[in-house]
């Protein structure tokens, strides 16, 4: 084929790829999940745990800047995250008390934990992990959405999220899969999550009452019975654990408060810069690939034309990709500038806990740390009252149990 007649094609093409864009119009979704119609049988109300997430922030400093990622803003959204969703399961009335919890824990029957994938005021996605007591995995799942601009106006309630599609979709797969359990499986697992919070605090006693199977999971090999002052004990200390998580609730609610409005501002302005910089990056793209197509058309028609005509065009392809692809570097630039502008947006948001002073027993102890740190520290002190209680020495703290916080106790 010639070549004059191939160049005006090619021109025509390099034409389209830089020239093509799309607009769509977002709409702000307020649909809630689904919602108890009437009361749901005690029987079949699971406790649940959200876990603080995992923000998932890279160790390295160019790959954070790379992925456009605020460390401080990401931890923060650990913990906005994880209080939203609380907030959002509870108001469903499909389960029994739902808590925030710094990490899983075997004193709720269902444990949400999760990781941030990204995060920005236009784009969020998450990666959820639902299990219950018994080992079984529910689903591990990747939740994707993009935000509307007017999500951010302040006309929308705040108990309604930009991304409120994924807080949605979340409870609805987690109300779905507790739906396929029957009465028994239900009560099955509210028994093991018992069982295991007793087998932690006094693996002696309670060890050989559970099973572990070869995929994981957890069996029933047999039961205390319902008056064994034991598990008595036990029961009473996992209350004054979840004493203790309701009031790291308060935290959380406080923090909440406290970040809305910032956070909001940081997810409204990055809105527009992640907007702008996805689209730079998409120009910059067919820019290069249209100023190179160009420039090899170009080329072709200077160096094979048969007349000055041909050969004349073909200069002119080159200049012309030349420019094009200046363009795309210049638009490279601009994307830099708009993810540098990113980070500076990021607001600083210190995940801290104030140091907390509460009685047990005849004891005034003072916690302080993070919040994991405290809550570690709690299931120490909780454990040796268990065993003081009952007269014994305080056997050594399996690995996984081992103080991670500050902590002083007097006597009162």
């Amino acid at each position: 084929m010639h070549i004059a007649r191939v160049l005006p094609a090619i021109l025509l093409l390099m034409l389209t790829v830089v020239g093509c864009s799309s607009t769509t119009v977002r709409s702000v979704d307020m649909t809630p999940p689904e919602q108890a119609t009437d009361a749901v049988p005690e029987s079949l109300l699971l406790d649940v745990g959200v876990a603080v997430f995992d923000a998932n922030v890279p160790e390295d400093y160019d790959e954070q800047v790379e992925q456009n990622v605020a460390a401080e803003v990401r931890r923060a959204e650990g913990n906005y995250i994880a209080y939203f969703m609380k907030n959002l399961l509870q108001t469903t009335g499909q389960w029994g008390a739902v808590r925030v919890v710094p990490r899983p824990t075997s004193a709720v029957d269902v444990n949400v934990s999760g990781r941030i994938l990204h995060s920005d005021g236009e784009r969020l996605a998450i990666e959820v992990t639902v299990a219950d007591a018994s080992g079984r995995t529910w689903f591990t799942k990747k939740y994707d959405a993009l935000s509307s601009r007017y999500a951010y106006d302040e006309s929308v309630p705040r108990d309604i999220d930009p991304f409120q599609a994924i807080y949605k979709q979340v409870a609805d797969d987690m109300l779905a899969y507790r739906r396929a359990l029957d009465e028994a499986e239900v009560a099955r697992v509210r028994t093991i999550a018992e069982m295991k919070f007793a087998r932690e605090f006094a693996p002696d006693a309670f060890g050989d009452y559970l099973a572990s199977g070869k995929r994981g999971q957890t069996t029933i090999e047999r039961l205390p019975a319902e008056d064994d002052p034991m598990l008595e004990r036990v029961r009473r200390v996992r209350e004054r654990e979840y004493l203790f998580i309701d009031t790291l609730d308060e935290y959380f609610a406080d923090f909440h408060r406290s970040m809305y409005t910032p956070y909001q501002d940081w997810r409204r302005a990055t809105y527009d810069e992640a907007f702008a910089y996805r689209e730079l990056k998409a120009q910059a793209r067919s820019r290069t690939v249209a100023g190179a197509v160009a420039i090899a058309a170009g080329a072709a028609a200077t160096f094979g034309g048969e007349d000055s005509s041909t050969q004349m065009a073909g200069i002119a392809g080159m200049v012309g990709g030349a420019i094009t692809l200046k363009s795309a570097i210049a638009k490279s630039a601009e994307a830099k500038i708009h993810a540098e502008v990113l980070q500076e947006l990021g607001v600083s948001a210190e995940a801290e806990i104030t140091p907390h002073t509460i009685d047990l027993e005849n004891q005034t102890v003072r916690l302080t740390g993070t919040v994991d740190a405290q809550y570690a520290e709690l299931r120490q002190i909780l454990r040796r009252i268990y065993y003081e209680e009952l007269g014994l020495a305080v056997p050594e703290s399996p690995p996984m149990e081992a103080p991670s916080a500050a902590a002083a106790a007097t006597e009162s």
